[in-house]
């Protein structure tokens, strides 16, 4: 995982928690450092203790603490990378730029960057589904950074999760409800 998620979990973790939350989150974790360089690679284990160590500090199901980190990074990636939103006016366009622009886009920013991989079944106006694989499974992560893009565009939406890898599939389905009206 690139230092930059590390970044934004500290970022999340001090500003809604305190820097002594993230201080006792660093002390229970042996293999953290607390140093993370925004584009060197570091453990995803590490990552997920981190995860694991915030989500008990708060005595919130780790689901949730995902879920909202995801939301959180959303915001927080939107400031930094402000280009990667300039592609897309709307909701749906910005998710179906996913794969082909976005990922690119950060391959050249990050090497190795390991990213899911997505497909689109766009043959609804009212839904998107996005075919979700990735050895990590972060399809919780996923979902979270759906709801931040949707408040950024200020578009409301539905996410159904029918099919997960969590449940023995080979990737996930979000379905993705546009809420207009």
């Amino acid at each position: 995982m690139k230092g930059v998620v590390f970044n934004v979990l500290e970022d999340m973790v001090i500003n809604q928690c305190g820097m002594q939350t993230w201080n006792d989150v660093l002390d229970e974790q042996v293999s953290a450092t607390g140093i993370y360089t925004a584009g060197e690679s570091y453990p995803d284990e590490e990552l997920l203790g981190l995860v694991e160590s915030v989500a008990a500090k708060l005595e919130m199901p780790i689901g949730e603490v995902i879920g909202a980190f995801g939301v959180y990074m959303f915001h927080q990636l939107a400031e930094r990378y402000p280009v990667f939103l300039e592609q897309s006016d709307n909701l749906r366009d910005f998710l179906i730029s996913v794969e082909s622009v976005i990922h690119i886009e950060v391959c050249k920013l990050y090497e190795s960057p390991n990213l899911p991989s997505f497909s689109y079944d766009e043959s609804r106006d009212d839904q998107l589904i996005m075919q979700y694989t990735s050895p990590r499974k972060l399809c919780v992560l996923a979902e979270g950074l759906i709801m931040g893009a949707s408040e950024y565009y200020k578009t409301p939406v539905e996410i159904d999760h029918p099919v997960c890898m969590h449940k023995g599939s080979d990737h996930c389905d979000l379905v993705i409800r546009f809420n207009h009206g």
